[in-house]
């Protein structure tokens, strides 16, 4: 909750975050279901209940910044619904990355509670994840999936984007650039620089990203850590970045107004 408060007072005008579900069914915000990089401790947060979370590490290896750490006085996972409490206005996209009924419908139940349904995006990578999500409830925005996003593509080179209705209201994507220099992927395919390079010449055309946008689609590319990056992903035609560091992101912004 400490490290959303600063990105708020530092001005950011959305919150990404994961959720997962506790044994005792609290929806709680966490990257990992598993909780040994975040905590030193190899348990899953669904067989534990919310009483029995472990702390945060005192200094965490931020994912998208290799060899830097991020550190802060308050180590406690924080709960969706208390993140709903403490900042009503402000926009949040949830990334759901396991197909849970359970969890989906915790979720809807507290975007409904708190009135949200307008300022806060389904997001996820799985088309049949979202397909649940959608399901049990199509009154909020949601994103591209992978799927989804390889679709928009080939449509754009095909000519017919123009013609074809989209649901989404928001592409979200890796700035590629970042790659292999301040995020280093898992996957062996994305560790190599033909793939990287012919990934950045398919997928970052300003023309794409002006058509979306004039669509009404915003488009937000991550995770931009340094002010190169937030540059180039401006320059590219991105209506959103994002970062894991409010402070230079805002500094940024206040000196290229």
């Amino acid at each position: 909750m400490e490290a959303f408060t600063h990105a708020v007072e530092q001005g950011t005008q959305m919150i990404e975050l994961d959720c997962h579900l506790t044994q005792d069914g609290h929806v709680v915000v966490s990257h990992d279901e598993n909780l040994l990089r975040q905590t030193g401790h190899d348990v899953n947060i669904s067989s534990l209940k919310l009483q029995d979370l472990p702390l945060y590490k005192e200094r965490l290896e931020v994912t998208f910044y290799a060899g830097r750490y991020s550190s802060g006085a308050d180590r406690k996972f924080a709960l969706l619904e208390d993140l709903f409490r403490k900042f009503p206005e402000m926009p949040v996209s949830i990334e759901i990355k396991e197909n849970n009924k359970q969890l989906i419908e915790k979720v809807s139940d507290l975007v409904r509670r708190y009135d949200r349904e307008g300022i806060t995006v389904w997001a996820t990578v799985n088309s049949s994840i979202m397909k649940e999500c959608h399901t049990t409830n199509g009154s909020m925005p949601f994103s591209f999936t992978v799927n989804r996003g390889v679709l928009l593509l080939l449509l754009f080179y095909s000519g017919l984007l123009p013609f074809v209705p989209l649901g989404e209201s928001l592409l979200q994507f890796y700035l590629p650039r970042i790659i292999n220099r301040t995020f280093i992927p898992e996957k062996r395919i994305l560790r190599n620089k033909m793939v990287i390079s012919l990934l950045e010449k398919v997928t970052m055309r300003k023309s794409l990203f002006k058509h979306l946008a004039a669509r009404g689609i915003q488009v937000h590319l991550f995770v931009c850590n340094e002010d190169e990056d937030i540059k180039a992903a401006i320059e590219v035609g991105a209506t959103g970045v994002m970062t894991d560091y409010p402070t230079l992101l805002s500094n940024y912004l206040r000196s290229h107004d």
